[in-house]
């Protein structure tokens, strides 16, 4: 999962750099800010640059479904006050999929923020580096831009296959994208984890489902 995230980082340290900032802004980004989408969109909001307002509800917009996270993530492991507040912090879309799987449910809350410990050094290294390799990097590296999706799209599998049975689930969440895209568009991303949520309590409440926890 580590070795994923290289690629995605190191195309940010290479786009900050070409933006005009110093080499130095990855390695602040990825350590404080830690989010992912929201970090390329803030490059350009800070080199515009725009009012505080609109770089919180861009930040709002776009991280929004980690309230959604924060419902099944087992915080309630990782053990000391410390902990929590990093393990809060650092709850990554990578972390949330790799600790709510069906083989994470033994796992300790030591293994659980090491994990995140690890995914987040991987990301700032990779950004740091494609910062200080930025001259020698070319802007456009074909296949790059790509390297999330394929990572994403190794989870979405593995939680199908966990989960055989439960198929609906994925058609779910892709009819709510389609319905986000068609009436939406603007606000894509909060709309469909909105419907989204709103079908699965639907589902719960027709069914009689009990929801698994990690």
């Amino acid at each position: 999962m580590g070795l994923g995230l290289v690629p995605l980082g190191l195309a940010f340290g290479v786009f900050v750099t070409h933006s005009g900032l110093a080499w130095w802004w990855p390695s602040v980004f990825t350590t404080v800010i830690y989010a992912g989408s929201f970090e390329f969109l803030l490059v350009g909001l800070v080199a515009a640059p725009a009012a505080l307002a609109t770089i919180a509800l861009t930040a709002f917009l776009v991280n929004v479904r980690h309230v959604f996270y924060a419902l099944s993530f087992p915080l309630h492991r990782v053990q000391g006050r410390a902990a929590k507040v990093y393990s809060t912090f650092a709850l990554t879309d990578e972390a949330y999929a790799l600790t709510t799987g069906e083989q994470a449910r033994s796992w300790s809350g030591g293994r659980i923020r090491w994990l995140q410990v690890f995914l987040h050094l991987y990301w700032v290294g990779a950004a740091t580096v494609g910062a200080l390799l930025g001259s020698l990097i070319p802007q456009r590296v074909t296949g790059l831009d790509f390297a999330m999706t394929a990572l994403f799209t190794v989870l979405a599998l593995d939680a199908v296959r966990v989960r055989r049975g439960d198929l609906p689930t994925p058609v779910l969440a892709l009819l709510s994208a389609l319905a986000a895209r068609v009436f939406l568009p603007g606000q894509m991303l909060l709309a469909a984890f909105t419907l989204f949520t709103a079908g699965l309590l639907a589902r719960h409440l027709l069914t009689g489902e009990r929801p698994s926890h990690a």
